[in-house]
């Protein structure tokens, strides 16, 4: 059992940047994925960004971008907090959704994937004004 629990959502006017951050808590495995994902109004749950640990006391990882996200978007993380940060800077009204992060296997098929994940948090509101 995983629990996430986001911050760092709120209302941005467009060119300004938000961080947000996922803390894990729980059975976390020494290999496993965290991703954010976003949904907005009317529309799939997409893929933003994920991280991967990929070793034990080391946690080797890998970060891995949506196209949208590249040169705008920094998925980093903190391995003593369990905690994982998305900067997201350069903002558009086109990046306002709820955004989720997610939990699941540390597999390159399945971490861009939402059927790959298997916990979820609750969803922060970012919201991009003109």
């Amino acid at each position: 059992q995983v629990q996430l629990v986001e911050s760092g959502g709120g209302l941005v006017q467009a060119g300004g940047s938000l961080r947000l951050s996922c803390a894990a808590s729980g059975r976390t495995a020494s290999s496993y994925a965290m991703g954010w994902f976003r949904q907005a109004p009317g529309k799939e749950r997409e893929f933003v960004s994920a991280i991967t640990w990929s070793g034990g006391i080391t946690r080797y990882g890998s970060t891995r971008y949506a196209d949208s996200a590249k040169g705008r978007f920094t998925i980093s993380r903190d391995n003593t907090k369990n905690t994982v940060y998305l900067q997201m800077n350069s903002l558009k009204p086109e990046d306002t959704a709820v955004y989720y992060c997610a939990f699941g296997k540390n597999d390159p098929r399945t971490v861009p994937k939402v059927n790959g994940y298997d916990y979820w948090g609750q969803g922060t509101q970012v919201t991009v004004s003109s």
